[in-house]
């Protein structure tokens, strides 16, 4: 298509994708507290580069396969009361540097590790929106048919056994859709700037939504905000892209907790 000929163009649908992905998902990370599970998850996709590239296989495969599972791992070990803090934290640092002990080990394979750390989207091509954009779908169609089994699994494990609802299974759930998040944002912001965009458009939104439908739409809007305005900034300042996207993102999280102060 003509009309994605443009990088500028590819970049921007891109991060708008990334954030429509990230939004929702980002409120459950928030309401949660799993800050730590977006990190260890990220992280570990650079281990899943390092076997994409030894198996000739495809990048967005390997890092699915491994952030698939690194979250099916976390979620096993959340419900048995041992994913605290510091276990996500280890796990998370392990997985970063895992990957790239194991990137060290490709000698012939030429790899842009910098683009894979914090993105490079200004390279995404149309092959990478397609795969954006059908994991962003994806995401939401699940989010959409789980929502209130989430939303009562969030507010407690007793209140959703009393409703018939397993609350394991829908920490599954959220650990899943993370994972194919995480495969589909690294071009856009990379597996160090993944968790940010997942966390603060949702935080900064949760300054002002009344309702966990408002604070999810809020989300998304301000992701959408920080993606292109970071693309924007990029091309005019000459700037990395995934990390002006997040620079962006906390700018807007400042703004919101300044005009709270001053309407409290």
């Amino acid at each position: 298509m003509a009309f994605l000929d443009s990088f500028l163009i590819r970049a921007a649908l891109g991060g708008v994708g990334v954030a429509v992905a990230a939004g929702p998902l980002g409120c459950f990370v928030v309401w949660r507290r799993m800050a730590y599970f977006g990190d260890a998850t990220a992280h570990a996709a650079i281990l899943g580069v390092a076997l994409a590239l030894a198996l000739e296989a495809p990048i967005f495969g390997g890092v699915l396969v491994v952030a698939l599972g690194m979250a099916a791992t976390i979620a096993t070990l959340a419900g048995r009361g041992a994913a605290t803090d510091t276990l996500l934290g280890v796990m998370a640092h392990s997985g970063l540097a895992t990957g790239l002990v194991a990137v060290s080990f490709l000698p012939n394979v030429r790899i842009d590790l910098m683009g894979f750390l914090l993105g490079d989207i200004l390279a995404v091509t149309q092959t990478d929106l397609l795969l954006i954009w059908g994991g962003a779908a994806a995401v939401l169609g699940v989010l959409a048919w789980r929502w209130r089994a989430l939303l009562t699994a969030t507010l407690g494990a007793d209140l959703a056994h009393a409703a018939g609802i397993d609350p394991d299974r829908e920490r599954m759930v959220l650990t899943l859709c993370l994972a194919l998040v995480v495969a589909v944002a690294i071009k856009v912001v990379g597996v160090l700037l993944i968790g940010a965009l997942l966390l603060i458009p949702a935080a900064t939104a949760r300054r002002f939504a009344r309702t966990p439908e408002a604070m999810a739409a809020g989300a998304i809007a301000l992701g959408m905000v920080a993606a292109l305005a970071g693309v924007w900034l990029s091309f005019r300042f000459d700037t990395p892209t995934g990390p002006s996207i997040v620079c962006v993102a906390a700018a807007l999280f400042a703004a919101a907790n300044l005009a709270g102060r001053r309407h409290a």
